[in-house]
């Protein structure tokens, strides 16, 4: 990918094989539209009613960087961290939400980027401690283990 020519939003540390920026991939709003995405309509335990996210693939923007990893970290705006299985990534298409209702996310509205689960299509995702500790919002950067 190229270097960002918009404000970064995303930065994918660690073992990555696809840097732009040193040894980082750095992502505008713009690249991360480029990648394959999803339209996800679903209720979250943190909304009032089933709202419509729009976002890439999480795999994708894994993809982009190159990596091979068991897990990847995820950061937040805020210091809080969470690790996500890249089975999870794969199996439920788990995206990072960029937009709500067709509305760029702010950052007091779980914005920038939020990883999300689709709740609504897989039953076992609701009501699940693990799930809700990974869906983290305000989202930062992705750290890829070194192994």
């Amino acid at each position: 990918m190229p270097v960002p020519s918009g404000q970064v939003i995303l930065k994918v540390t660690g073992n990555i094989d696809h840097p732009n920026v040193g040894d980082e991939l750095w992502l505008d709003r713009a690249m991360l539209s480029s990648l394959e995405g999803r339209t996800l309509v679903t209720d979250t335990p943190w909304h009032r009613k089933a709202n419509v996210f729009k976002g890439p693939l999480l795999r994708s923007v894994l993809n982009a960087a190159g990596i091979e990893s068991e897990y990847v970290v995820i950061h937040a705006l805020n210091g809080f961290a969470a690790e996500i299985p890249v089975t999870d990534i794969d199996h439920y298409d788990v995206i990072l939400a960029m937009t709500s209702n067709g509305e760029p996310m702010a950052i007091r509205d779980f914005g920038p980027l939020f990883v999300l689960y689709p709740f609504d299509e897989y039953p076992e995702l609701n009501n699940n401690e693990a799930i809700r500790f990974r869906s983290v919002w305000q989202v930062d950067s992705i750290e890829v283990p070194v192994p």
